[in-house]
């Protein structure tokens, strides 16, 4: 049976997610648990962190359908080279936001008496800085699918992944940042247990996000099969 995409603007539902990450964590907190540290330790080597997400959500999904998957299964390099060229992508776009930045410090740090920056260079980096956190914001938001189009689909291209990712956040921005914001601090409620407690809901972060993932992939995919057939009743 052959499974393609039709991206599309999904329709975005934060508190399902939001439920459905709790359920899952509460099933099987150990399982998941395990594997969120064995996904830490991988990200501790240089340039696996984004692939250690990757297929640490590969896990959540087979656990998700009671296949029993093994913690070691994140210790995959297979889709290693489209996340780093990712990062890649990441350094290279920060260096760049930062270029204007260097170049009005320096320029200004020495033209000033005793090496004190001239007040004057604010009036360019309060508004330059709040439009790096915005252009920031804007990317990380629109590529939020790009990591499930590359670890629950395949798709080895970055531009492609890229592009779908913009179709299928296409006015769910302001949802996909306010589920962000809610799993980060619920994620977060852990440091309150003496700090260490924050190890236990982390994972929560994850499992959440796997169900945005999943439903969304679920949402562009269509089945060539049934579609003809659904054309031919007609």
């Amino acid at each position: 049976m052959k499974v393609n995409l039709a991206p599309k603007p999904i329709n975005f539902k934060l508190g399902e997610y939001i439920n459905k990450g709790f359920d899952l964590l509460k099933k099987d907190f150990g399982n998941v648990f395990v594997a969120f540290l064995v996904c830490l330790i991988m990200s501790i080597i240089p340039f696996c962190g984004l692939l250690a997400m990757g297929n640490l959500y590969k896990y959540l999904y087979k656990l998700n359908r009671n296949q029993q998957p093994g913690a070691g299964e994140i210790f995959d390099f297979k889709d290693f080279m489209p996340y780093f060229i990712i990062q890649l992508i990441i350094l290279g776009g920060v260096f760049i936001l930062y270029i204007p930045l260097i170049i009005v410090l320096a320029l200004t740090g020495a033209m000033s008496e005793n090496n004190e920056y001239d007040p004057l260079a604010m009036v360019f980096l309060i508004p330059y800085l709040f439009l790096m956190v915005v252009a920031i914001y804007y990317f990380v938001l629109k590529a939020f699918y790009m990591v499930p189009l590359i670890s629950l689909k395949g798709i080895k291209d970055i531009k492609e992944a890229w592009n779908i990712s913009k179709v299928m956040t296409k006015g769910n921005l302001l949802s996909i940042f306010l589920f962000l914001f809610i799993v980060g601090i619920l994620s977060q409620v852990g440091i309150f247990a003496c700090g260490i407690g924050i190890f236990l809901t982390i994972p929560f972060l994850y499992t959440a996000n796997y169900f945005a993932y999943e439903d969304a992939i679920q949402q562009i995919e269509y089945d060539e099969i049934t579609e003809i057939g659904s054309k031919n009743e007609f």
